[in-house]
């Protein structure tokens, strides 16, 4: 069986500020079949600089929405991703860990095992550098 590459986002929430507006895009890409979510680790750092983890399970009210997302691979994020987060997360300020596994490549996965090619590189280009590059101004 094949599967698709998995990508790791982590999301950053200066001030601990959230808008609700998140879970609802990852939600509408897993009921597409465009992503299968892995897992969710939520860091937060206080303004004296503790830090709290919360796994998907753990989350209460305030994460509500993602409580509806369904996580395939619980514990697949675990205290060394949330420690290397921490470690460069500013004080009173949040920051969401999301494990996803591409299913719109499965297709790419398995042509390529089928023609016993092999993909030597993936690159990234985030969307701000995208964006820019194509400003006209």
């Amino acid at each position: 069986m094949a599967v698709g590459p998995v990508d790791v986002y982590i999301i950053g929430f200066p001030g601990n500020k959230f808008s609700g507006r998140i879970a609802p895009a990852i939600m509408e890409l897993v009921e597409n079949g465009t992503i299968r979510v892995l897992d969710l680790l939520f860091v937060m750092k206080d303004a004296d600089g503790t830090v709290t983890t919360l796994a998907a399970e753990d989350i209460a009210e305030e994460g509500a929405a993602y409580l509806a997302i369904d996580v395939a691979e619980p514990g697949a994020l675990g205290d060394e991703d949330a420690e290397e987060v921490s470690e460069d997360l500013p004080a009173d300020s949040s920051a969401l860990l999301i494990a996803f596994e591409n299913l719109w490549a499965v297709k790419v996965v398995d042509a390529l095992q089928a023609a016993d090619a092999v993909l030597i590189d993936s690159i990234r280009i985030p969307a701000e550098v995208v964006a820019a590059a194509l400003d006209p101004a």
